[in-house]
């Protein structure tokens, strides 16, 4: 951006009240998710054009009132999409191969072959809720695998060749596995409950992704105990900090998280699907590109 004649200033440690009062003589903001764009420093930034989330979620940004001052927000969802596809596929081989649990084991000496016998990819149905970005390259990763991928999304005609739409009715009565790839909204949120969990005709593996706060921590417990759900791989959980901040496990999480952690059916990862050293640049290379091309339409 240096080169198109924008200066860019990088600012990672100031506290918001110190990014309000100095928003105002910046045309765009690029940011992650370390602290959230409210009304008051929309409203704080005059000059602001654009704001570009650097990743998928946008739930951190006040969407109506941007709207409202004339601000543009994207997203660049497309920079990790590939990272969460390979993170989605190595986390359901992992849950059905048993391989966390299995390696753990042997590197203690412990040699059991019958007890981590594991279910084949091939020829199950695997649902993806959410067909967007990352949705599709799982899809596409999945193809290759001998896997009836279908999936679920509130957006019409995104049909491909490597999923097909399906009803929820459809979803309920077939999948084996399913997978979410929904951005966090008042729709999405709480959305894996236990009314939902127990739709579901037979018993399936749970793949999240997506956002944390989409399923609902002890209402997954329950239904692993009953053996509704066989198995989840959560890379992101109900109770993470929203910025990726640590978390005091052993004194602060709560009960149901406490219980999903004990659970050798469940593999749990801090949040790191999208995080990957190519994604890194191709997330960079796509803010730039959409704050360069916000700009040069405003100024032009």
């Amino acid at each position: 951006m240096v080169e198109a004649g924008i200066r860019v200033d990088t600012d990672l440690d100031s506290p918001p009240e110190e990014i309000r009062r100095k928003i105002g003589a910046y045309d765009g903001l690029v940011l992650r998710s370390r602290m959230p764009v409210d009304r008051a420093l929309l409203k704080a930034g005059k000059r602001l054009k654009c704001v570009v989330r650097v990743g998928s979620g946008l739930e951190g940004v006040d969407l109506e009132t941007a709207r409202q001052l004339g601000i543009n927000v994207y997203n660049t969802p497309e920079g990790n999409s590939n990272a969460v596809g390979e993170m989605a596929v190595g986390l359901l081989l992992s849950l059905l191969r048993d391989i966390p649990s299995a390696a753990s084991e042997t590197s203690k000496g412990i040699w059991r072959r019958e007890a981590h016998r594991g279910w084949e990819l091939e020829g199950k149905t695997v649902a993806i809720i959410g067909y967007g970005h990352t949705g599709k390259s799982f899809a596409r990763k999945l193809a290759g695998f001998g896997t009836d991928t279908i999936f679920y999304d509130i957006l019409p005609g995104l049909e491909d060749r490597w999923a097909r739409e399906a009803s929820y009715d459809e979803i309920f009565r077939r999948a084996d596995v399913v997978s979410l790839h929904v951005p966090l909204t008042p729709f999405t949120r709480g959305m894996v409950n236990r009314e939902f969990i127990r739709r579901f005709h037979k018993p399936f593996y749970l793949i999240n992704t997506a956002r944390g706060e989409a399923v609902v921590t002890a209402d997954l417990v329950e239904a692993l105990k009953e053996g509704r759900i066989k198995g989840a791989a959560l890379d992101v959980i109900e109770y993470e900090n929203p910025a990726f901040g640590d978390m005091d496990w052993q004194t602060r999480a709560p009960q149901p998280l406490r219980e999903l952690m004990a659970m050798p059916q469940v593999i749990l990862t801090p949040h790191i699907a999208g995080l990957t050293r190519e994604s890194a640049r191709k997330l960079a290379e796509a803010a730039a590109d959409k704050i360069l091309r916000c700009l040069q339409k405003t100024f032009s």
